[in-house]
């Protein structure tokens, strides 16, 4: 793992072995006696270079958690969805990624001991959702921003772990489309309508909120 500096912590880029002996690029973050660590799931055409992902990350650092931001997709993959958008509506894909990414953290000797939550957005919230279902004794909560947790369809009522859906108020068919997700989930659940925010959280302090309900919902499922 090559060290490189960030956020004044042990940022390591790491390959994540996957299905099918497909290797995944990723950034695993390591605070101090970290508290527990986040998995974030990236939704439509973003990356673990996500300047929001990042915020949100920086944000769960100063809470004393670990991060692991991937890129769910190859290189090749990515190349072929910026043209058709195939892959990142492919959640049984996308979520097997997510399992795999989990079995490597739960294998990994630095992470192993750690609970492990989910922070997904847009299609991969869904992603994240059925990867949670599939691995109900790790994964502690779950955070969705502006997510399609719909898309995980009959697998909603499998999901055990704690989940925080978070949508903007100027989102509004997202918003109807969380509700009927919500409706759906047998686990500990909550809804919040950030408001003035749209489908990416641009407006002033709408991230800096999400960033702030996140940390509060994993410190409360993770940190316990």
């Amino acid at each position: 793992m090559d060290r490189t500096p960030e956020w004044n912590q042990a940022t390591y880029q790491v390959l994540v072995q996957v299905e099918n002996n497909i290797t995944l690029e990723g950034n695993l973050s390591l605070p101090e006696n970290p508290r527990g660590v986040v998995l974030f799931v990236h939704g439509s055409g973003s990356s673990r270079h996500s300047p929001r992902n990042q915020f949100v990350a920086q944000v769960l650092h100063e809470a004393g958690f670990a991060t692991l931001l991937i890129d769910l997709l190859t290189m090749q993959e990515e190349e072929q969805d910026r043209y058709t958008g195939h892959f990142r509506f492919d959640i049984e894909l996308l979520s097997r990624r997510v399992v795999g990414a989990t079995d490597w953290l739960t294998a990994n000797p630095t992470t192993a001991h750690l609970k492990i939550g989910y922070f997904g957005a847009s299609t991969g919230a869904a992603a994240a959702l059925v990867a949670a279902a599939e691995r109900p004794m790790v994964v502690g909560a779950v955070v969705s921003r502006g997510g399609r947790p719909d898309l995980a369809g009959s697998y909603l009522t499998a999901v055990q772990a704690p989940t925080l859906l978070l949508v903007g108020s100027k989102d509004t068919q997202v918003i109807e489309l969380n509700r009927r997700a919500f409706s759906l989930l047998r686990c500990e659940k909550q809804i919040e309508i950030i408001p003035g925010a749209s489908h990416l959280f641009e407006e002033p302090g709408t991230l800096e909120k999400v960033a702030q309900l996140a940390s509060q919902w994993f410190t409360r499922y993770l940190a316990a």
